[in-house]
């Protein structure tokens, strides 16, 4: 019987290396990695998000989830940023999250999350709203909530080629014999 596939999380506040980590990833497992949908929707609406927009975002990110479990390869599904972030969004935006997020996340099975330390620096553009102190107290709220839902995270840090390799070592220590 094949082994189920693992799913690795990158996540991490604004500008942390989130997407080309988990492309590295992915790369280097020769498997699928499910991007990150929250940017491209609102860089194409021309105006401020709202509550239902980011909620539309949950949704696609859902169906997004399953279109990519099915074509991960190799023992591994990565996802560039993931519901963590999407629950704190609404929690910090809106002061409430829906329910079916939360309950998501309660019933999913994600072996590991990779959270992206605040060491490189942050590059403003068009979308990004939390530079500066907030990047890191967002990361903070993430890391607490990895753990109140009782997933496993490790931090990752450096830059470029040497991220890459500290995610490949945390990911070989993490699942022995599956990263040769």
């Amino acid at each position: 019987m094949a082994e189920r596939i693992k799913r690795i999380v990158i996540t991490g506040s604004e500008s942390t290396g989130k997407t080309e980590l988990a492309r590295g990833l992915a790369g280097h497992f020769h498997t699928a990695w499910v991007p990150e949908y929250a940017r491209s929707y609102v860089e194409n609406l021309g105006r401020p998000y709202t509550r239902e927009d980011v909620e539309a975002i949950a949704r696609h990110q859902l169906s997004q989830e399953k279109e990519f479990q099915a074509k991960a390869q190799n023992e591994f599904l990565f996802f560039d940023t993931w519901f963590i972030i999407t629950k704190i969004w609404f929690d910090v935006v809106y002061g409430e999250c829906p329910r079916w997020i939360t309950e998501h996340i309660n019933n999913s099975q994600i072996d590991l999350f990779l959270v992206c330390d605040t060491d490189l620096p942050w590059i403003p553009d068009a979308v990004r709203e939390n530079g500066g102190e907030k990047r890191n107290e967002l990361m903070q709220m993430y890391c607490r909530e990895i753990e109140s839902f009782g997933f496993r995270y490790a931090m990752v840090s450096g830059s470029g080629e040497n991220r890459l390799n500290n995610a490949l070592k945390l990911l070989d220590d993490e699942f022995k014999n599956h990263c040769r």
